[in-house]
């Protein structure tokens, strides 16, 4: 099967993609953007999160079909040609990142999350992330990088 779609603002084409492989393996092994990250496979991590038509979702859910002649946006393409995104900046400078593996997913779903939520609460947050698993942080840090974001974008 070839599946033709957007991919960060940039139509790409994978060919001979199996139709049981995901959204997330044709993202990572077959067009090269390994931000996404494969660590449960079964939708529970949230590490796989991108959006496919504005909605955020796990790539490891995603047919790769089903991806055919829409647009996905991973976490490659929340940064632009200015720099981060100031969700990505906000982990960054809150110290948020440790391993790294669970960041791609979370930055996602907050990018998310703020696009809906422009000053969220702290159940809000807690809400948003509930399905994306960290095993280093704590999560302390990625709530201060939450709301910094939220904080700075509403400046």
């Amino acid at each position: 099967m070839r599946v033709n779609c957007k991919v960060n603002g940039v139509e790409r084409v994978a060919d001979d993609v199996w139709e049981g492989e995901s959204l997330l393996y044709v993202l990572r092994e077959r067009l090269g953007l390994p931000g996404s990250k494969n660590a449960c496979e079964q939708g529970e991590c949230g590490s796989c999160t991108v959006y496919l038509d504005g909605t955020a979702v796990t790539s490891c859910l995603v047919a790769a079909g089903q991806a055919i002649d829409r647009e996905v946006v991973t976490v490659e393409g929340l940064s632009g040609e200015g720099g981060l995104d100031p969700v990505q900046d906000a982990f960054v400078r809150a110290g948020a990142v440790q391993c790294g593996f669970c960041t791609p997913g979370l930055i996602v779903s907050v990018h998310d999350l703020l696009a809906r939520t422009p000053d969220p609460t702290d159940p809000q947050i807690r809400e948003a992330l509930a399905g994306n698993l960290c095993r280093c942080t704590g999560y302390e840090k990625i709530m201060d990088a939450v709301r910094t974001a939220a904080r700075e974008s509403r400046a």
